[in-house]
């Protein structure tokens, strides 16, 4: 199972109290975390990444064992504390302004 924490603005849009947890099988990537994700949470889909190009979203970031994943390929296996859900995968908002 695959740890996952999310910004509070989409917690609460999916109803999430804290972390969640999924199971995406055998090959844990951001891709397959980013579809079980959209799959237990509909309603969150199209908020981390575009519908058309699956592509993180702006703002969006990944972070996992202190690592920023955010300018990995969505294909690339993640972090192996991550796959055996010893450390959560972090989806943060980023925050921009002047």
């Amino acid at each position: 199972m695959i740890r996952v924490v999310l910004p509070t603005h989409l917690r609460a849009l999916a109803r999430i109290g804290g972390e969640t947890t999924l199971d995406v099988g055998a090959r844990t990537t951001l891709s397959s975390v980013l579809d079980a994700l959209e799959e237990a949470y509909p309603m969150l889909r199209g908020t981390i990444r575009d519908h058309r190009t699956q592509q993180r979203r702006p703002f969006v970031r990944f972070f996992a064992c202190e690592r920023d994943l955010s300018h990995e390929p969505l294909d690339a296996p993640l972090p192996e504390a991550v796959a055996s859900g010893t450390e959560p995968l972090l989806i943060v908002g980023a925050i921009a302004g002047g």
